[in-house]
């Protein structure tokens, strides 16, 4: 299953995961927190563009408001990343399980 090699875009997906709809400014903040600095909202739109392109993000006007939210296949692919990273780097003792 191909995944997104923009670490960014795959963060954004993770942040959308579980939740029904994310207008655009509280995304925007909510990773601006994780990295611990301000992005560009050029970027941050490119990579919501480029996220709806690929089908793993879709977004709907509410108001004044784009409210992005990820598609059956965005959450696929992110239950799959996140198996992934248990796998590699899960709770347990990693130096014992291999």
């Amino acid at each position: 299953m191909k995944w997104l090699q923009s670490g960014r875009r795959r963060d954004l997906c993770v942040l959308l995961y579980g939740e029904d709809g994310v207008p655009a400014q509280k995304l925007k903040t909510a990773l601006e927190r994780r990295y611990g600095e301000r992005i560009d909202p050029k970027q941050f739109y490119g990579a919501m563009e480029a996220l709806e392109r690929l089908g793993h993000v879709r977004s709907r006007t509410e108001g004044l408001s784009d409210v992005y939210e990820l598609t059956d296949a965005g959450r696929e692919h992110v239950e799959v990343y996140a198996a992934w990273l248990d796998d590699e780097v899960g709770c347990e003792d990693t130096e014992s399980s291999r």
